[in-house]
């Protein structure tokens, strides 16, 4: 197998980690504690990131070799831009669409998915020579 199908499929595996985390987050505290939907997907978006970024850092792209902390600082801004997209279009359905809050979530962090291992793998995660 080449190694962009095995990043691929590390990227997916780490990527359903992250996105379980989020969504069960939100589902304890919206459920569990009464926050309402779009302040407890902040707090599942920042579990989430430690999932994604120590997965990523150790299994997706660490053949790459980027340096950890430039690396983190540039996932972290992927993140927060993907992060931010993610909370508009929460938004914009929660209000519109009438679909229940957790079927709204796992739509939009699918969406979100995509962009986020293009700009990881071209960007984030290279080593000396993407700098």
């Amino acid at each position: 197998m080449s190694d962009s199908v095995i990043r691929i499929i590390w990227f997916i595996a780490v990527g359903c980690a992250a996105a379980a985390t989020h969504l069960c987050v939100v589902i304890l505290l919206v459920s569990g504690a009464g926050v309402e939907p779009l302040a407890a997907n902040v707090v599942g978006w920042l579990a989430a990131f430690v999932v994604s970024f120590s997965g990523h850092w150790l299994l997706t792209f660490r053949a790459l070799r980027a340096p950890v902390w430039r690396a983190a600082k540039r996932f972290f801004g992927i993140s927060a831009a993907g992060f931010a997209i993610n909370e508009l279009a929460y938004a914009a359905l929660l209000h519109w669409s009438g679909w229940r809050y957790d079927a709204v979530l796992a739509l939009v962090l699918v969406g979100v998915a995509f962009i986020t291992y293009l700009l990881s793998s071209r960007w984030a995660f290279l080593g000396s020579h993407g700098q």
